[in-house]
């Protein structure tokens, strides 16, 4: 099935913010939890953050199913690597393995955001349905409310900024979303990757 019969259709669920972005020593992600059918909430607890890797994870917006069917593909595909190659896979060749995938199944209605944390350091990844990937050296948005959260990303992003003030920064750009943009809601859903690991955290509102 197209894109265009996909969204004809409605099984395009549009409406969501989700962030990137880097801090020392680690990469924090984060998403709102509502998902959208036109004005329709279809879901105010979903679940649009997935850990693929001990220490990468990726954020969804777009398709629900389609989304979700990368994130199972690119944990399996990443978990299968790492017994090949004898050592965790880095967070460039995951996002280049997921770009791939992508860009070979071109009916994938996906904007996502793959970051974490390797031998190299913190990275973050954004990609778009076509598989399209650009690395982000501070930070990025996607869904219907980036704008919003660009806006607070932009003023007051720091480099160095550490995991915890990171964490604080993602809260607030989510929130400034969340406020205007009709299509975000719900709690906050966030990941603090270090070289520890993913921490999964739940913010309520």
């Amino acid at each position: 099935m197209s894109i265009d019969e996909k969204i004809k259709n409605n099984i395009y669920m549009s409406g969501t913010t989700t962030l990137g972005l880097i801090c020392d020593g680690g990469v924090i992600l984060a998403t709102e939890s509502q998902a959208t059918m036109g004005n329709l909430k279809a879901n105010i607890t979903a679940p649009k953050i997935y850990k693929i890797a001990p220490r990468i994870s990726m954020t969804i917006s777009g398709g629900v199913a389609d989304c979700q069917q990368v994130a199972k593909i690119m944990s399996a595909n990443l978990n299968i690597r790492k017994y090949e190659i004898g050592r965790d896979v880095s967070v460039k060749a995951a996002a280049q393995l997921t770009s791939v995938l992508l860009y070979q199944n071109r009916s994938y209605i996906s904007m996502l955001i793959l970051g974490g944390v390797d031998e190299t350091g913190p990275h973050i990844y954004t990609l778009d349905p076509l598989g399209s990937l650009l690395e982000e050296p501070k930070f990025g948005a996607t869904g219907s409310g980036s704008v919003l959260a660009y806006g607070v990303l932009e003023d007051e992003y720091k480099e160095g900024m550490s995991i915890e003030q990171g964490k604080e920064l993602a809260i607030r750009a989510i929130k400034a979303a969340k406020a205007r943009d009709i299509n975000s809601g719900g709690r906050i859903q966030m990941h603090k990757i270090t070289k520890e690991g993913v921490e999964e955290l739940i913010i309520e509102e």
